[in-house]
């Protein structure tokens, strides 16, 4: 693999910095991208990340490009973020960037700057397998298929938010973390000097430059104040917008007396956010998806996997099954709790990622 030139996204974080610093030892050619997504705050937290990625790239000495995706990044990620909760669901736009952004800006960058692979920090794995099949001309054929796996370490891993990936993709793609755990990376960080060993993790939206998600919307969501009404129709108090309200959520509903409240579904024909004080409400055992992506096409339905409705959520054993209109049916084993629309259901067997589709 010596001299073959890989691209990394490298953000200022720990993660990328010590995946260049890895296919750099392993003597690859690297070369550095930073994208700028969004203007940074007042604050400077993204004017400190690109800062950071400098002295990575000048500490490793590899070059780095730095790309200005603000626009594509505004359309394709922050828009959606605003309309899906307009319209009433929760979107998970760090899915949508990873495929739609990171990816895709690192998998065009490689064809122009003709490079062999593209390398971002992700905590995941992928696999190369070879497996039989039958050509048309009855030949058994050698193909190599690209499975995307879990992480070693499993309280860091990102496979997750990377089921929309495709095999085309995965070809061109390299994870050097997935076989390390986070202490492992810091301790490499610190072990070769990197100048961003230290620091702070977010685990915020990057867009919404450490704000509570609320306050981000009611710069571009006109509240519309309406009931709150229990599952008989009671009206108990007054909401603040149907889009500032998640299924789930217990917090933040100000109703009080006989609470705690969860909101279990909303109304919008009639503008009203419906709650109940019975947690059971939540729980939910059959449910749908859409814009499903299998990671291998060859996926046969129905199957049985586990699915995992939020990031970090336990995997739950299910039956997934062709549905209506290009949907499918997850049935799972045990009821799960606040399965939200506009998430993503992702679909694991044996620490595999399969694929996944948003909840509908």
């Amino acid at each position: 693999m010596s001299n073959r030139k890989v691209l990394i996204a490298l953000s200022g974080g720990v993660d990328s910095a010590v995946s260049a610093a890895l296919l750099k030892k392993q003597g690859f050619d690297v070369f550095g991208v930073y994208f700028r997504f969004f203007d940074p705050p007042k604050a400077g937290r993204a004017d400190g990340s690109l800062k950071k990625a400098k002295l990575v790239a000048e500490k490793l000495n590899i070059p780095l490009e730095i790309v200005d995706a603000r626009k594509d990044f505004k359309k394709k990620i922050v828009d959606y973020f605003i309309s899906s909760y307009k319209k009433g669901i929760t979107p998970n736009p760090c899915v949508v960037c990873n495929r739609e952004m990171k990816f895709q800006l690192l998998l065009e960058i490689l064809k122009k700057e003709k490079a062999d692979f593209v390398v971002t920090g992700h905590y995941a794995r992928i696999v190369h397998v070879t497996r039989n099949t039958k050509h048309v001309t009855k030949k058994m054929l050698h193909v190599t298929c690209y499975m995307l796996r879990e992480a070693q370490d499993k309280t860091k891993d990102q496979s997750y938010f990377l089921y929309r990936l495709t095999q085309k993709e995965l070809a061109k793609i390299i994870f050097p973390l997935g076989d390390y755990t986070k202490a492992e990376v810091r301790k490499i960080a610190k072990n070769i000097k990197l100048p961003i060993f230290g620091g702070e993790e977010s685990q915020d939206i990057c867009f919404l430059s450490g704000k509570d998600i609320n306050s981000f919307l009611k710069k571009y969501i006109k509240p519309k104040i309406g009931n709150i009404v229990d599952e008989s129709g009671k009206i108990l108090a007054k909401h603040k917008g149907l889009p500032f309200y998640t299924i789930g959520q217990r917090k933040g509903i100000e109703i009080g007396g006989t609470g705690p409240y969860f909101v279990i579904g909303k109304d919008s024909g009639k503008n009203e956010l419906i709650v109940s004080n019975d947690p059971k409400k939540l729980l939910v055992k059959k449910f749908f998806v859409n814009k499903v992506n299998w990671v291998d096409k060859g996926t046969k339905l129905p199957l049985l996997a586990q699915i995992q409705v939020r990031y970090h959520a336990s995997k739950i054993s299910a039956k997934i099954s062709p549905g209506k209109a290009k949907k499918l049916v997850v049935e799972a084993e045990k009821p799960l709790r606040a399965v939200t629309p506009g998430q993503s259901a992702v679909f694991y067997k044996n620490g595999e990622v399969l694929g996944g589709g948003i909840i509908v």
